[in-house]
C-alpha cells in the first residue's frame, strides 16, 4: 500500500481566518482563531499564546481531530494526551500554538470508518490493516492546510510537536523551515501499546524510548 497515494492529487488550499477571541481553557488564556478554506466547508482552529509573529521559531503542534480520545476519552489513542501535554507546555512557556485540523479522523476516513476499523482490531487486526481491510490507505490526510495557515500568519519557522515523520516532511515539502522536532510521548497501556507500537514499526514514528528501553 503507498502511503503518499493520497497526496498525488491535493488541490490547491487558500485559507483566511474568519473569526477570533480570547478563550480562558484550563490551562489558561489563549487567543482562538478559527480559519475556513477554499478545499470545502470545514473550519479548522488555532490555538495561540503570545507573539508568533517576531520571527522566532514558533513552539507547534499540528493536531489531527480525535473525537473518541479527546471528547469521548477512548483508551484505545493517545490523541487527547498529546493535545494535553502540547497546551500544557505553551502555557508553561508563554508563547506557542496549535493547528487543529478537523475531518481528520482515524487518519482521514472519517468517524464512521473509523469506528468499523476498530471492531477489525477487535478482530485481531491492528490499526493499518484494519484501513486497509475497508479499503483504505494507511493515511489519507493532507498537510496543506497546516501550511496555508502559518504562512497567513506569517510563521516561517517552527519547532514541531511531533512524533510522525511525515508531517515533518510534508511542512518542509511546502516552504516551512522545521528548526526543532520536539517529541510528544506519552505512556504505554495495556490499551494503546498496540496502536503505538504499529505507528512506531509501521509508520516509523519516533517512539524507541517507549519500546526500546
Amino acid at each position: 500500500m503507498n502511503r503518499s497515494s493520497s497526496q498525488s492529487s491535493e488541490p490547491v488550499v487558500k485559507v483566511w481566518k474568519y473569526a477570533e477571541s480570547k478563550i480562558p481553557l484550563i490551562f489558561g488564556d489563549f487567543d482562538l482563531l478559527v480559519f475556513r478554506t477554499s478545499l470545502d466547508a470545514t473550519e479548522h482552529v488555532v490555538v495561540k499564546k503570545g507573539d508568533v509573529e517576531n520571527n522566532e521559531p514558533v513552539f507547534l503542534r499540528v493536531h489531527s481531530e480525535c473525537m473518541t480520545g479527546e471528547v469521548f476519552s477512548s483508551l484505545k489513542c493517545d490523541c487527547k494526551t498529546q493535545l494535553d501535554m502540547a497546551l500544557a507546555k505553551i502555557a508553561e512557556k508563554g508563547r506557542g500554538m496549535i493547528i487543529y485540523l478537523r475531518n481528520h479522523e482515524g487518519r482521514g476516513i472519517g468517524l464512521g470508518n473509523k469506528i468499523r476499523a476498530y471492531n477489525l482490531q477487535n478482530e485481531g487486526h491492528d490499526t493499518l490493516s484494519a484501513n486497509h481491510a475497508l479499503g483504505f490507505p494507511d493515511d489519507m490526510r493532507q498537510f496543506s492546510t497546516a501550511a496555508e495557515i502559518l504562512k497567513t500568519l506569517g510563521i516561517k519557522k517552527i519547532r514541531l510537536n511531533t512524533n510522525n515523520p511525515r508531517k515533518v516532511e510534508e511542512l518542509i515539502r511546502r516552504g516551512i523551515e522545521v528548526c526543532e522536532i520536539v517529541p510528544s510521548l506519552g505512556t504505554l497501556t495495556p490499551h494503546n501499546q498496540d496502536y503505538l507500537k504499529t505507528k512506531y514499526t509501521q509508520l516509523g514514528h519516533r517512539l524507541a524510548s517507549l519500546f526500546e528501553n
